[in-house]
């Protein structure tokens, strides 16, 4: 009986490992190349355009929304490549309809 509760612990230990492993996704290198402006609604993320440097959609430009400090030239790794980020409103608060 008491070999039976063992074997028991051991096996759910071994499929907490397996539920706990860390997958990682593929992701695609791109390269920035134009810093376009500010967006979200506190001004949070950086709207840039980018350069994919590998995979199916490679030499695309894309213009995605970036969180975080970014530069031209920096090197982002994107999950995927076929989404891209709405174009900022460039009309300034306060001017008329």
């Amino acid at each position: 009986m008491a070999e039976e509760k063992v074997r028991k612990r051991d096996r759910k230990k071994t499929e907490d490992k397996v539920k706990s492993a860390v997958r990682f996704t593929r992701a695609v290198p791109a390269t920035v190349e134009e810093v376009i402006g500010r967006t979200g609604a506190r001004g949070e993320a950086i709207q840039v355009r980018c350069k994919v440097l590998e995979g199916r959609d490679q030499n695309k430009v894309l213009r995605r929304n970036v969180k975080g400090p970014v530069k031209k030239g920096d090197i982002l790794m994107l999950r995927e490549t076929e989404i891209e980020a709405r174009p900022l409103n460039r009309k300034s608060r306060g001017e008329g309809a």
